[in-house]
């Protein structure tokens, strides 16, 4: 039977081969050369130079992932205790944004967020910046929205909250009801339930939430360079300068994707751990 199902096999392999395995071993080299191709660990020593991008980037990136959780937790939370109908309309709000272009999604933030955009005008209109300015005795026109690190967090949980609120929905709604009704049955209130049934369980929906919206960000550069007004600098946008921008030095990129997969791998490993207690954890 392994040897019928062997060749079938044989196309993932080269496809993994070809766009993986490739891929990651020519990011090493680049990172352990220099320009010239001999081995050299200067390029991780010139790191340190960027302390301020790497805290800035996994800041970010964990304040985006934190209010991820908080807003999509309850979200899948409600969806799976309502009717088929209501879930179905939900699924289709919710991934309605995602039939939209990334790109064109964030350039709407602009025009939302920008100094004479459509929030700064609503709150012109109603009065709330003259109430501002009065209270704080400024002369303010807007308030700055855009070119700020809110702005960067704001599109980062706008464009990845559905990756959030997908994986820990589909844990939810496949949880055997029988343990619920059988931790009621032994005295169990509704916050206990929650706590102590529902809460672990649906821990490795929220571990592959927390993994799918954690790795984008922290790596994202489209979202930081529109939203930030490139005064927000975070990794993705370093690495694309170093391969793409007037400080070409693909070796000291390569050096720096090299650190955050193995910070972000190393992150990973340490929640799946800490899921996998919190599940064996589990007492009715």
């Amino acid at each position: 039977m392994k040897n019928k199902q062997a060749p079938l096999a044989i196309p993932y392999v080269i496809w993994m081969a070809i766009f993986v395995v490739a891929p990651i071993v020519m990011v090493v080299l680049y990172a352990f050369s220099t320009a010239e191709g001999s081995f050299t660990l200067s390029n991780f020593s010139a790191i340190g130079d960027y302390a301020v991008v790497f805290g800035r980037s996994f800041r970010l990136a964990l304040i985006a992932t934190a209010i991820c959780l908080l807003i999509g937790y309850p979200v899948s939370y409600i969806m799976s205790r309502e009717g088929e109908k209501f879930q179905r309309v939900a699924m289709v709000l919710i991934m309605l944004p995602m039939w939209m272009n990334f790109l064109l999604r964030t350039y709407s933030w602009i025009s939302i967020l920008e100094n004479n955009g459509l929030l700064n005008q609503f709150f012109r209109s109603i009065g709330l910046i003259d109430l501002y300015n009065s209270v704080m005795g400024t002369d303010i026109q807007y308030f700055r929205m855009i070119g700020t690190s809110g702005a960067v967090v704001l599109g980062m949980v706008y464009n990845y909250l559905p990756f959030m609120i997908l994986p820990i929905y589909s844990v939810i709604i496949k949880l055997d009801k029988s343990l619920i009704e059988a931790a009621r049955d032994l005295g169990a209130n509704s916050f206990n339930v929650f706590r102590r049934v529902i809460l672990p369980l649906s821990l490795p929906g929220v571990l592959s939430g927390i993994t799918m919206v954690f790795v984008p960000s922290v790596s994202t550069f489209a979202i930081s360079k529109m939203l930030g007004g490139g005064t927000q600098m975070m990794l993705g946008d370093l690495i694309e300068q170093q391969f793409l921008g007037g400080a070409y030095n693909p070796q000291l990129g390569a050096a720096i994707s090299l650190v955050m997969m193995v910070i972000v791998v190393v992150c990973m490993w340490v929640m799946n751990r800490f899921g996998e207690g919190e599940e064996q954890a589990v007492v009715l």
